[in-house]
């Protein structure tokens, strides 16, 4: 197996464990018995468990914006776009495994004790609520409401990770509702 494919096996693997058991509950040797790597190859490829964590967090990161944005950008007038970024929220909140943010997760088993874990983490939120920012001034609407929609979506991904229900999507989508009327 080339380098490449053993990379993204291990990466697979590493997704499945650290989202669906949590970080620090998976070992190296978890990851190589899930992917059928050699724990030899895992470790030339990420020679520490914290390299691998903040791959897994790239990965997962471009993957997830690359699908939040695909479903925003077939949506027809800009305030509309602004609201499916809730509706996209409700469909990943109610997706069999849904164990909330994998970042939010990472940064509160990991964000105080790896600087590498907690630049990714907020590197992807900044990308988050850029872009954001982004669907605000496509619609004509105050830089300062993306703070607000950005906070609202954070608190639903919290509390759908803690409750397990796809609700606070729908709570959110009818919060920025009012907040996008409020600027008519």
């Amino acid at each position: 197996m080339d380098s490449a494919a053993a990379r993204e096996q291990a990466l697979d693997a590493a997704e499945r464990l650290f989202y669906g058991r949590g970080v620090k509950s998976v070992g190296m040797d978890d990851v190589r018995t899930a992917s059928g790597v050699s724990l030899k190859r895992l470790y030339q490829l990420f020679p520490a468990k914290e390299q691998l964590v903040v791959a897994y967090l790239e990965r997962r990161d471009a993957r997830w914006r690359g699908q939040l944005a695909a479903h925003v950008a077939r949506q027809g007038e800009p305030r509309e776009r602004i609201l499916a970024v809730f509706d996209w929220l409700r469909e990943w909140f109610a997706e069999e495994g849904f164990r909330g943010c994998a970042w939010i997760n990472a940064y509160g088993e990991l964000g105080a004790t790896s600087a590498a874990v907690a630049d990714r983490v907020r590197a992807h939120k900044q990308a988050f609520r850029d872009y954001l920012g982004t669907l605000v001034a496509d619609a004509g609407l105050p830089a300062r409401l993306a703070g607000h929609l950005f906070l609202l979506a954070e608190g639903a991904m919290v509390t759908a990770g803690v409750t397990g229900r796809p609700d606070p999507a729908g709570e959110a989508r009818e919060a920025a509702r009012a907040l996008l009327a409020a600027e008519r």
